[in-house]
């Protein structure tokens, strides 16, 4: 049984930084995939980054990329996000998610997808 705690959160002024945390329990895919999605009030959720556990590889959405970066912890099934340059609009709960990677046919491609099946309580994120 995977369980997913997500830790760091808070308030910061816009423009300032934070580091959220996420320590995975049960986790043990050898090749797996971390991430992290935030949802604001009255909005649906969205994906923000994530971070395959093998190779390492990192993607970020559009709306962050070149201030969040995604990690992986010392520890094992630990993550991190390092969000820096912080703007109102990053404001929400912040999920952190696992799965393991499946290899799946996408518009006549292989690709290495993530369903992030299992995803923490979240830890809140305010910009001011």
């Amino acid at each position: 049984h995977v369980q997913l705690v997500e830790s760091g959160g808070g308030s910061v002024q816009a423009g300032g930084s934070l580091r959220l945390s996420c320590a995975a329990s049960g986790y043990t895919y050898s090749s797996g995939c971390m991430g992290w999605f935030r949802q604001a009030p009255g909005q649906t959720r969205e994906w923000v980054a994530s971070i395959f556990t093998g190779s390492g590889s990192t993607y970020y959405a559009d709306s962050v990329k070149g201030r969040f970066t995604v990690s992986q912890g010392n520890a094992k099934n630990t993550m991190s996000l390092q969000m820096v340059g912080l703007k109102p609009e990053d404001t929400g709960m912040y999920y952190c998610a696992a799965d393991q990677i499946e290899p799946r046919l996408v518009d006549g491609t292989d690709q290495l997808t993530c369903d992030f099946r299992y995803s923490g309580q979240g830890t809140q994120v305010t910009v001011s």
